[in-house]
């Protein structure tokens, strides 16, 4: 794709976000009106579906779909990284580059801090629904903790405990998973993303219907579209070299260049 061909792809786009944005903003009420339905909405359906935590009862139940949008904003940024992130054609991949390791402070409490973050995320996921927190939030302290490991001087071993493959699938699957409990509720009879499961008690661990089940979906999504792009960016410093040769070419062809044009002037 030339740069022409970009520019009009980029001025459609822009073009149709404007317009959508000018509608948004023609619909919104008056500032400073007395009418605020999420005030007057969100706490009591957050307390009729038994969700402790109204955030995610909003996230996950009263505006599941842009929730599922924002997921899908999240997949295509990853794909768009890694796409970005891929070996040029001047580029190579070798073993990590030996550096000098991190002082043993460092490499001590990254060892130490790594399982204590990670349950932390997993706490933070599965409890989503009854305290502060959630999938979006749990899932990145899951992906940033397993990178503990990169600041303790262990590239190596994080490569061997992060197989890119499955992290890529676990987020495909995620999205997908979201979007399936979505026409599920279609298929029960109400609407998209309607809740199908019991709701039991508020504050109990088993309650909120499907709130949970699309926290722990989304943290696996994130996590997973956390890690694939974290991995990008560490092996774009640490293994991707200029192909050899490369530079020496450059200059004798820009030698050459000038010689010519000294000989013409």
């Amino acid at each position: 794709m030339n740069r022409r061909t970009r520019l009009a792809v980029f001025a459609l786009g822009a073009a149709g976000l404007a317009l959508a944005f000018a509608f948004a903003l023609a619909g919104m009420p008056p500032f400073g009106g007395g009418h605020h339905p999420y005030r007057d909405l969100a706490v009591p359906a957050a307390l009729r579906h038994a969700t402790a935590n109204v955030v995610s009862s909003v996230n996950f139940d009263q505006r599941g779909l842009d929730t599922l949008g924002e997921e899908s904003i999240l997949l295509g940024s990853v794909v768009g990284a890694a796409a970005l992130l891929r070996l040029g054609r001047k580029e190579t991949e070798r073993r990590a580059r030996e550096r000098g390791g991190p002082l043993d402070a460092v490499s001590f409490m990254s060892c130490l801090a790594l399982p204590f973050t990670l349950l932390l995320g997993l706490d933070v996921v599965l409890h989503g629904h009854l305290t502060p927190g959630g999938g979006f939030q749990g899932g990145v302290v899951l992906a940033t903790g397993l990178h503990l490991l990169y600041l303790a001087g262990h590239y190596g071993l994080l490569e061997r405990l992060r197989p890119l493959a499955w992290y890529e699938l676990t987020e495909g699957l995620s999205v997908a998973a979201f979007a399936g409990l979505g026409l599920a509720g279609l298929a029960m009879g109400g609407g998209f993303l309607a809740n199908i499961l019991p709701l039991g008690s508020a504050r109990a661990s088993l309650s909120a219907g499907t709130v949970p089940v699309l926290n722990i979906v989304t943290g696996c999504a994130v996590a997973g579209g956390a890690v694939v792009l974290l991995a990008g960016f560490l092996r774009q410093a640490v293994r991707v070299a200029e192909r050899p040769g490369r530079i020496g070419q450059s200059s004798q062809e820009d030698r050459r260049a000038r010689d010519g044009r000294d000989d013409t002037d």
